[in-house]
């Protein structure tokens, strides 16, 4: 068994996740000490539908360095506050996931059991009234949190971008620090008859074999390596959420530059809104079992701000993910390892944590099982979490079409009913492992869809109502004021990241 280093690494696909992959490997393995090389085809286009982010990618950016206002102009980017969610639950119901919390504990106690005394008291203020990005976004403004003072700095924030154009972004970054692109289309993937692993990449048109020692999958739902060269499996959870396949088109923006994205939901899915500079990405997520292509195609049409850019394309998918993401010396990554709907725009993270842990466990030629399996455990087991965050929004729903009777009445997972359990027992929420959202997220959710506890926190009742009406209207207001000196979300990017205007 070898312990020599990796030289060699090949990635199979572009995109996203392939530059993703290109560009962080050439941060922590310079060439020329490793040789890195992405193998991809211009003929074959990119799915485009994660144009949505979560606040880590941001840590993803930091790590190699790129300047935010360059990446923001350069990708018709805008910032994101959150996730506003439209019908959920029942029509004309709104509520919103944002990126922070709502607010300090108070007496080391949760602010959102205050809130639910003075909802059993009879005040309806929403919880997001204590989300200082909710402040923010419904208001259309923007500012970093460093621009903010006291508790109002409490938040994060993502992006919106052009995934295309991110992908063009890092391959500049990645080709300036050594990765070489190889154009063309894999024809065959062979395999060292004695070790099984992946040896070489055979492309259309002859010429020379690209051989590597490791390999990263990052071509998409057919995954080319992982799947039909090595065999491995799919972990399908289309019982668990039905929806499978995705229409999706820009269209001219108008109204407000919108600092979050919007779900809204539908009669057998939902409809994504992401405001970019120049333009608005939407998609219809639905359940083919429950609604035609066309019918599908109608709707997105129909509920769009402008006018459509381009012809509507489709997306076929099974969610779920393989029953390995790391077997033998190849790794998948991005379509190539799993989907997930874009709901909470976890497609990118998935792709970046896994790179990460790819880093910490980074293989040498002996690709040790150890290692590998426990890869394997942590990924999956963060799929799961965020496959039940996802089945928390549709099966509590009380709206009435088939597609949500059947969400509202299909088994879960049995971690996912014991944090129901107890959450409606006393307004907690317990976290597993590799949990992708916390408490705040998980209690947006819950409250948003009207799922209350039958108590809360007893310790609540320690402080005087009178002393509880005050102080969480102080916290309403303080939040309410310090959005109101937050510039337009529009005004921002023109002063600080502006995009070229497009032909």
């Amino acid at each position: 068994m070898s312990h020599a280093p990796v030289r060699r690494i090949v990635i199979a696909g572009g995109g996203t996740a392939g530059w993703m992959a290109a560009a962080l490997l050439a941060r922590f393995l310079p060439p020329p000490g490793t040789e890195i090389l992405l193998v991809e085809s211009d003929e074959i286009g990119t799915i485009g539908v994660g144009e949505a982010t979560v606040p880590l990618v941001a840590q993803f950016n930091g790590v190699l360095g790129i300047d935010e206002p360059d990446f923001v102009a350069k990708t018709n980017g805008t910032f994101k506050l959150g996730i506003e969610f439209r019908d959920w639950g029942e029509p004309g119901n709104i509520h919103f996931n944002g990126f922070g919390d709502f607010g300090d504990a108070i007496q080391g106690v949760s602010p959102h059991h205050y809130w639910l005394k003075l909802h059993r008291l009879g005040e309806r203020a929403p919880i997001e009234d204590w989300s200082m990005p909710y402040a923010a976004a419904r208001r259309d403004r923007f500012a970093p949190p460093e621009a903010m003072r006291g508790e109002a700095a409490f938040y994060k924030y993502a992006y919106h971008f052009d995934a295309g154009l991110y992908a063009r972004y890092l391959r500049g970054y990645a080709e300036g620090r050594g990765v070489r692109r190889r154009e063309g289309r894999i024809a065959e993937v062979v395999l060292d008859p004695e070790t099984g692993n992946v040896a070489r990449l055979r492309l259309q048109g002859g010429g020379e074999d690209i051989a590597g020692d490791f390999f990263v999958d990052c071509t998409g739902f057919v995954g080319l390596l992982i799947s039909r060269a090595l065999g491995v499996g799919y972990v399908d959870w289309s019982h668990l959420l039905p929806c499978d396949r995705a229409v999706a088109v820009g269209c001219e923006r108008r109204g407000p530059m919108t600092p979050y994205t919007r779900s809204t939901a539908r009669a057998a899915g939902w409809q994504w809104r992401i405001p970019l500079q120049h333009r608005i990405g939407n998609g219809h997520v639905y359940a083919s079992a429950f609604i035609s292509d066309d019918a599908a195609v109608a709707s997105l049409l129909d509920n769009l701000d402008g006018a459509p850019l381009g012809e509507p394309r489709l997306l076929r998918f099974t969610t779920g993910h393989r029953e390995k993401f790391w077997h033998r010396n190849v790794v998948a990554l991005g379509l190539a390892a799993g989907f997930m709907e874009p709901l909470e725009s976890t497609s990118i993270q998935l792709i970046q944590t896994g790179l990460a842990r790819l880093v910490e466990l980074l293989p040498d030629m002996s690709f040790d099982p150890v290692l590998i399996d426990e890869y394997n455990r942590v990924t999956a087991s963060e799929y799961a979490r965020i496959r039940d965050f996802l089945i928390l929004h549709y099966c509590r729903s009380r709206r009435s079409e088939p597609m949500w009777a059947h969400c509202r009445n299909a088994a879960i997972p049995d971690e996912l009913a014991h944090k129901i359990a107890v959450w409606e027992a006393g307004g907690r929420v317990p976290l597993y492992a590799e949990e992708s959202y916390q408490e705040p997220s998980w209690v947006a959710i819950f409250l948003g869809n009207g799922v209350l506890p039958r108590r809360y926190d007893p310790i609540v009742d320690q402080l005087g109502l009178d002393q509880l009406r005050g102080g969480m209207a102080q916290r309403r207001a303080a939040i309410a004021r310090a959005a109101e000196t937050m510039p337009d979300h529009a005004t921002f990017i023109s002063r600080a990241c502006p995009a070229p205007v497009p032909a």
